[in-house]
């Protein structure tokens, strides 16, 4: 039997799977959507490696996150939780990281770890790189390539995943390096490692990614300028400046406002508030598909915090209709397509979401899991290649979407895999179970209170 707990679930005891209980009402309320994890992750680095005490309101105090934290901590630098999601990071300027004394351990964190090898690599350090059981499955080659051209050298020689043993040069040397695939992580890593490379590190990359490295470090006073050219877009970084402590507010993620904004859509009747929410021109591609679909979304209160645009965003019931979504969109919504494919499962026809081949090196391969989890709970969706093909189903008498629901969908330990399936199962006909829901607290701690708040209901069940 399961374990009821319809009302709200036990935050500190999300383990095992769960399954939704559909939605009986419209959605309503007004929420605050919490810190951007990939801000989050840059304040506590940047605040580590600057000169002074770096004061940080509004941080994403999920698993990811707060591992990054313990990495800072762990190469030498003071970090003090002042309250909830306040923080102040004391530096140690830039190459003065110190060898820590034991491995450090990223958990789930990607980004984090990823990023803090740019940053070992600018330091005369020997570190000692490991994760979870999915982070050490995922690929860091790409990463480490450029890196170890600036000096970098990593044990064993030409292993692809963790654990690894990095061991940093005296001086960087300064690279220009044109990227083969587009990456934000692997751009910001070159250019954490190129702080303290004399000369100018210049990346070159196919076209423009996140940029939120690049606001960060202007704010803390790096020297750097980017250009978009015929080429691609060009960023350049004049290294050993020194970084300048400052204070951060962390405007909302967007990637999290999504399985509200995406819950709120599909309900009819609904009406949700969603306030702070970021709006980087290289992350906001889900709403502008969303529009296209036919989703009444308003944006409001326009403003900017650590150099990010933000605003709150009204949110209505909206009947949507299936797109072609190209290739080139992909970068601007990455994380978004596990939510957007729960939006295409409800829409009028067929979706097409196309160069999707990055989903396949993220937390779990993505792709795969999507269709699966589709599939699973009576929803046609098929892979070409590196596109997906989601048929929408059809609507009742009445005009409402109901998919058939009933699966179980395996994780693999993906958090947005999680997430995007229990918002599927608000207008299923029977339940829909996800085989986990701890990794949720890895990146939105925050999730099912928020979506508790505004009337969605999740129960634990029996393993």
């Amino acid at each position: 039997m399961p374990k009821s707990s319809a009302s709200k679930p036990n935050q500190s005891a999300l383990s095992g799977p769960f399954r939704t209980i559909a939605a009986d009402r419209p959605l309503s309320g007004h929420v605050v959507i919490p810190g951007d994890k990939s801000i989050s992750h840059r304040a506590l680095m940047l605040g580590s490696v600057a000169i002074g005490t770096t004061r940080i309101n509004g941080l994403l105090e999920g698993d990811d996150v707060l591992s990054t934290a313990t990495a800072m901590r762990a190469f030498g630098a003071k970090l003090d939780h002042i309250g909830k999601g306040q923080w102040e990071v004391t530096g140690l300027g830039i190459g003065n990281f110190s060898s820590p004394a034991n491995d450090v351990d990223f958990g789930n964190a990607g980004t984090g770890c990823r990023l803090t090898m740019g940053l070992a690599a600018g330091s005369p350090i020997t570190a000692t790189f490991i994760g979870d059981a999915s982070l050490s499955k995922r690929p860091m080659r790409r990463v480490l390539n450029p890196l170890i051209d600036m000096g970098l050298l990593v044990e064993p020689d030409q292993k692809e995943t963790l654990p690894l043993t990095l061991r940093g040069p005296e001086r960087p040397i300064p690279i220009s390096y044109r990227l083969p695939v587009a990456s934000a992580q692997v751009k910001s890593a070159i250019l954490l490692a190129g702080l303290t490379a004399p000369g100018e590190t210049h990346i070159i990359e196919p076209h423009p990614t996140r940029d939120h490295s690049e606001h960060m470090l202007e704010l803390f006073g790096a020297d750097i300028r980017s250009e978009q050219a015929e080429d691609g877009n060009h960023v350049w970084l004049r290294g050993e400046k020194q970084l300048t402590a400052c204070d951060i507010t962390v405007p909302g993620d967007p990637s999290s406002a999504a399985f509200p904004l995406v819950a709120a859509l599909l309900v009819d009747g609904s009406d949700v508030y969603l306030e702070n929410v970021m709006s980087n021109p290289h992350r906001d591609g889900l709403f502008h598909v969303l529009r296209q679909m036919g989703a009444k979304i308003t944006s409001k209160s326009e403003r900017r915090n650590a150099g990010e645009d933000v605003f709150d965003l009204q949110v209505m019931g909206s009947r949507l209709h299936g797109i072609d979504v190209p290739a080139s969109i992909a970068p601007s919504m990455i994380d978004e397509y596990p939510i957007l494919a729960i939006a295409a499962a409800y829409a009028e026809g067929e979706s097409v979401f196309r160069g999707l081949g990055e989903l396949r090196v993220k937390e779990s391969d993505r792709l795969q899991a999507i269709a699966d989890g589709l599939n699973a709970n009576g929803v046609d969706a098929r892979i070409d290649g590196d596109d997906l093909y989601i048929q929408g189903v059809d609507a009742d008498s009445s005009g409402v979407r109901r998919t058939q629901g009933g699966g179980r969908v395996a994780t693999h330990h993906d958090h947005r895999i999680a997430m995007s399936f229990l918002i599927l199962g608000l207008l299923s006909q029977n339940p829909v179970e996800i085989d986990d829901a701890s990794m949720i607290q890895s990146s939105f701690p925050e999730f099912f209170d928020l979506m508790h708040k505004l009337g969605a209901n999740f129960e634990s069940c029996d393993a």
